[in-house]
């Protein structure tokens, strides 16, 4: 399988163009709820590929308005190069969307893609999980507020946690996106605090990061309840002899990204969807 076959085709990909402006990216994001965009520019000679704007961008330059000073370049592959050599660019690279280009932009090709394509046998999926599973896993505790347990997922730069009981045994699975939909946006301006109103959801996600940066707080309020009150209590599990393709599947039917590895009744690791592109 190629990465024509897998990935979001240049005609349904969404695009801001230079010169433009923050907002043109901001409009985008809104709509489509993606963390970057990708930027082009028309020449003589037709569109020009140019690199993407991430979240991360537009928070760490808050104060710049111009696309073309906001612009990272970032790797690309070609539509005809296989899903495994884009298995190996996003983990060498540490990328969850890479863009398509060949002279020009031809599509967008992202993790849940590979997922997709491991998933539906379109691609090896015979590696056991246990094989491709990690041994070190994030850990909550059950009673700790979610303020904490928000501060927890950030400093380990990942966005999922196993929620632990009083006993220390696994009673739930807490994420990121658990949080932000429990989060809300408070607004700063020169005369103080003021809760967002407008535009609640949008703000939030305006500022929500990707990659290492999973959750920047600051003008965002978190609930203090325990994390038990909004985490996941039926945790979908795998065992080691599960193979990647199974638990490709389990990932799309349930929506998730992240796996806990059970042996019997102990947890014994975490299988994330980025450790499934280790099996290609």
């Amino acid at each position: 399988m190629n990465v024509a076959d897998a990935m979001t085709p240049r005609s349904e990909v969404v695009t801001v163009e230079i010169p433009g402006t923050r907002d043109d990216v901001l409009e985008y994001l809104q709509e489509r709820k993606f963390s970057s965009v990708p930027v082009i520019k028309e020449t003589d000679d037709g569109e020009q590929f140019r690199g993407l704007i991430s979240r991360d961008a537009l928070i760490d330059r808050p104060d710049e308005d111009q696309l073309a000073m906001l612009v990272e370049e970032v790797p690309t592959i070609t539509a005809d190069a296989t899903i495994e050599a884009a298995a190996k660019l996003m983990l060498t690279e540490e990328e969850r969307r890479v863009p398509v280009v060949d002279g020009r932009l031809e599509g967008i090709i992202t993790i849940t893609d590979v997922v997709h394509a491991i998933a539906n046998g379109d691609t090896d999926g015979d590696s056991e999980v246990g094989d491709l599973a990690r041994s070190d896993i994030n850990c909550l505790y059950a009673g700790s507020p979610l303020t904490v347990a928000e501060r927890e997922l950030s400093y380990a730069e990942v966005p999922y946690g196993v929620v632990l009981d009083d006993e220390g045994e696994m009673t739930g699975m807490l994420t990121v996106v658990d949080i932000i939909d429990v989060a809300r946006v408070v607004e700063e301006d020169d005369t103080g605090d003021s809760i967002a109103n407008q535009d609640d959801d949008w703000a939030w996600e305006g500022i929500k990061a990707v990659g290492g940066r999973y959750m920047p707080t600051r003008n965002v309020e978190i609930p203090v309840e325990p994390v038990s009150e909004f985490m996941t209590g039926d945790v979908v599990t795998v065992s080691r002899r599960r193979t990647a393709m199974e638990a490709a599947q389990l990932m799309i039917e349930h929506d998730i990204e992240q796996i806990p590895l059970v042996s019997g009744d102990e947890l014994v690791g975490i299988v994330r969807d980025v450790d499934l592109l280790e099996g290609l």
